[in-house]
């Protein structure tokens, strides 16, 4: 048993470094702000709610170009991605920004909501925005990729970004989310992978708060670069979306709210 699970986490890193490699390469790409798409003409109906995509800490949109080609391609006519300041040293500013962006968009394309994916910190600047901003009312789903939902311990002397130390067990922010929050209107989908190594513990990924609508869906053996990426994630992240019901389709029942996908 050890032996495997030396060799899962052997691969685990193997593609996590090939990811690495290649997002490198397309980091300068995605340092620009995208074009934004053109608002629908007024004679046209809206179809599918937007969706907009959110990076992680000191990441940018490139991170995401495989699942917004996977969303596209499966009818997502509206997929967009917003930077936020690496400069950013508070994520309650960084969560303003999205709220103004998702009324950008709102008004744009007619849409009356949109979906959020957000990978690692960016779902946790999303699900800010969604409990404490008023965000519930215009976010439908919200899918988080490897986010800390419950603060991470890794890197102890990345301490030093502010943040970081938002993203650690027990900070203001997460105290803040973890409070009550009742009636939240939003969806959270939140796809967590036992080889995260980023998250620490790895089931700080997963989302549990007593008054969210949540669907836990675990992935197995995989790291954190991956779960942008991995196809089979984002076929799970196209579920998720399409889900008009509490639950994305495919919950384990052995395991209530989770499910392995990779």
């Amino acid at each position: 048993m050890e032996f495997t699970k030396v060799t899962a986490l052997m691969k685990a890193t193997a593609l996590e470094f090939a990811i690495l490699t290649g997002h490198l390469v397309l980091y300068p790409s995605g340092i620009v702000a995208e074009r934004l798409a053109p608002a629908p003409a007024p004679s046209v109906a809206p179809g599918r709610r937007p969706v907009l995509l959110l990076h992680g800490f000191v990441d940018n949109r490139s991170v995401f170009v495989v699942l917004r080609r996977s969303l596209t391609r499966n009818g997502r006519d509206c997929v967009e991605s917003l930077n936020y300041s690496p400069l950013t040293c508070d994520l309650r500013a960084a969560a303003e920004l999205l709220g103004r962006r998702v009324d950008e968009i709102r008004a744009r394309t007619g849409h009356a909501e949109v979906d959020i994916v957000g990978h690692s910190l960016g779902g946790l600047i999303a699900r800010y925005y969604v409990q404490r901003l008023g965000g519930d009312s215009r976010v439908r789903t919200l899918v988080t990729l490897g986010t800390p939902h419950s603060g991470t311990t890794v890197a102890p002397l990345a301490d030093a970004h502010p943040l970081v130390r938002q993203m650690r067990p027990g900070s203001e922010v997460l105290r803040e989310l973890a409070a009550p929050s009742p009636g939240c209107r939003t969806r959270f989908v939140s796809f967590w992978s036992d080889m995260d190594q980023i998250m620490a513990p790895v089931e700080t990924a997963r989302l549990d708060h007593p008054d969210l609508l949540v669907h836990d869906v675990r992935v197995s053996g995989i790291g954190h670069l991956a779960l942008p990426v991995h196809p089979t994630v984002a076929a799970g992240v196209r579920e998720a979306l399409d889900a008009d019901g509490p639950e994305a389709p495919g919950a384990s029942a052995e395991e209530p709210g989770a499910t392995s996908v990779a």
